[in-house]
């Protein structure tokens, strides 16, 4: 018995802790369950105070009914308004929806007219789109029919924009147009033809850019004195230039800088046909050059003597407000038109390409004359790539987009570099045009629908101006004074302008 009683006891002295450690678990989670249910109870406790007490607040406000007070006050406290659904047109919603008009373009820079949608004012001004980031080449494309007012709109934004400091530069005015114009804002106009006594010498070193050495000078005007004679000689050839005629002319016009300090064409050409024996170490410069100095002897001893085969008896003077070549008095003929508007815009070149210039506007009329010739078109696009570096903006005037289709066979060169020019003005302008060119306007512009059928319904003075991926009906309005200077169909009438209309430009090409 002693002994068993003694392993009982060792046994409950072995036992007895781990039963307590059971026992201690038990309690601390009986513990825990109840600390849980008294934080339960208590949350539930306070959420039913709070909504009694939101219950309570919610019977003690005075709400109004959902269909207004009654009686007198009736209709003056907001409630449930049902209204039946309405449809119809847009153009007629668009009354009672106004904003939903083009914002227009600003009101900084030159106006224009009045946009026919929202009725507000229209202004443009290419510098200061550009400089909004809304466009990213400041050139302009116009295009419209005979009377649509094209040539009115084109004076109204180069001569409002002389105010604000810009210049203007026509190379070349076919039918004299810009003349009065010129004179009329102090500028000057520069007439040429046979008979007169203004004279051009194309390879005049010209207008000196600030910021030039004097052997970057030369290098400039030797390059730009290279690329004339080569583009004059194309012209009258109607094809490039092979490398032997472009050595034989180097040559040539290199001895002839050097034999005189004013370089004129004749000298060019009287070494292209007779090389300076030094300077001929092979006796084959006559042969690889007689092509090209048979061409350029056309403005020499041909039907433009007189006019590019001398020093220049008018100095190009590019502080003025505008200037302009008028060529009108020189034959009609789209050859001899081209090599007129090569050699003057070569000889005001260096101006242009000035940067400390500052904002000009370089117009060229009449372009399917001046596209159809590959050299003179080649200068263009260069002008045009440039236009952001040099501060210009290039406006080229048009009848009809079409005339692209006419420049080069479909897939050539020239007809790439033709569409590179539209490529390169986000501003485009499309007066009225007639039915027959709408598919080729719309497609070459990427017109909707809506507006291919807008062109023919065009009045006078008003176009589609498509800048960027925006588009805007705009009526062109006129001062009297300006009809009066802008007017060119009087001569046609038999008339003379009506200086009385102010917001029409009825007669203006």
């Amino acid at each position: 018995m002693n002994g068993w009683k003694e392993g009982r006891l060792r046994s409950a002295v072995l036992v007895s802790p781990r039963r307590e450690r059971r026992r201690d678990r038990r309690t601390r989670r009986a513990a825990a369950s109840a600390l849980l249910a008294d934080d339960r109870d208590g949350r539930k406790a306070a959420a039913k105070a709070k909504a009694d007490e939101l219950a309570a607040e919610r019977r003690a406000t005075t709400v109004l009914p959902k269909a207004g007070e009654p009686g007198p006050a009736a209709l003056r406290t907001p409630g449930r308004l049902r209204l039946p659904r309405h449809q119809d047109t847009s153009a007629t919603l668009a009354g009672a929806y106004p904003f939903l008009a083009e914002g227009g373009l600003g009101s900084e820079g030159v106006f224009v007219g009045q946009d026919l949608y929202s009725g507000s004012s229209f202004v443009y001004d290419p510098w200061v789109l550009y400089a909004r980031g809304l466009i990213t080449a400041p050139n302009l494309v116009l295009a419209g029919i005979v009377g649509a007012g094209k040539s009115a709109l084109a004076k109204s934004l180069y001569t409002r924009s002389i105010p604000f400091g810009r210049r203007v530069y026509v190379p070349g005015d076919p039918k004299g147009e810009h003349t009065a114009v010129a004179e009329a804002v102090g500028g000057k106009a520069i007439a040429l033809g046979h008979g007169m006594a203004n004279r051009l010498n194309p390879l005049d070193e010209g207008h000196r850019p600030n910021g030039l050495d004097d052997l970057q000078w030369a290098a400039q005007v030797t390059a730009r004195r290279r690329e004339l004679v080569g583009a004059l000689a194309e012209t009258v050839l109607d094809r490039r230039l092979t490398p032997l005629e472009h050595t034989a002319v180097d040559v040539a016009l290199a001895d002839a800088v050097r034999s005189s300090e004013v370089p004129v064409l004749p000298m060019v050409v009287d070494r292209l046909l007779a090389p300076n024996p030094t300077t001929d170490t092979d006796g084959r410069l006559a042969e690889d050059g007689r092509l090209a100095g048979h061409a350029l002897r056309r403005l020499v001893a041909g039907d433009l003597a007189g006019l590019f085969d001398g020093p220049s008896t008018v100095r190009f003077d590019p502080t003025l407000p505008m200037v302009s070549l008028d060529l009108s008095r020189v034959t009609e003929n789209a050859t001899l038109i081209s090599v007129l508007m090569t050699c003057a815009s070569a000889w005001m070149e260096s101006a242009l390409l000035d940067p400390s210039g500052g904002q000009r506007w370089v117009v060229y009329d009449e372009a399917w004359r001046l596209m159809s010739h590959p050299a003179l078109l080649r200068r263009m696009d260069a002008h045009w790539r440039l236009a952001r570096h040099y501060g210009i903006a290039n406006m080229l005037i048009f009848h009809k987009l079409s005339d692209l289709d006419n420049v080069g066979d479909q897939g050539s060169a020239m007809r790439a570099l033709a569409s590179s020019l539209l490529a390169n003005a986000d501003t485009r302008v499309v007066y009225r045009q007639e039915s027959d060119q709408l598919g080729t306007t719309a497609a070459a512009l990427g017109l909707t629908g809506t507006e291919q059928s807008l062109l023919p319904t065009l009045d006078t003075g008003q176009g589609l101006w498509r800048i960027k991926h925006r588009s805007l009906v705009v009526q062109h309005q006129l001062h009297p004074a300006e009809l009066d200077l802008f007017e060119t169909g009087a001569r046609a009438r038999g008339a003379a302008p009506a200086a009385h209309l102010t917001s029409d430009t009825g007669g203006i090409r």
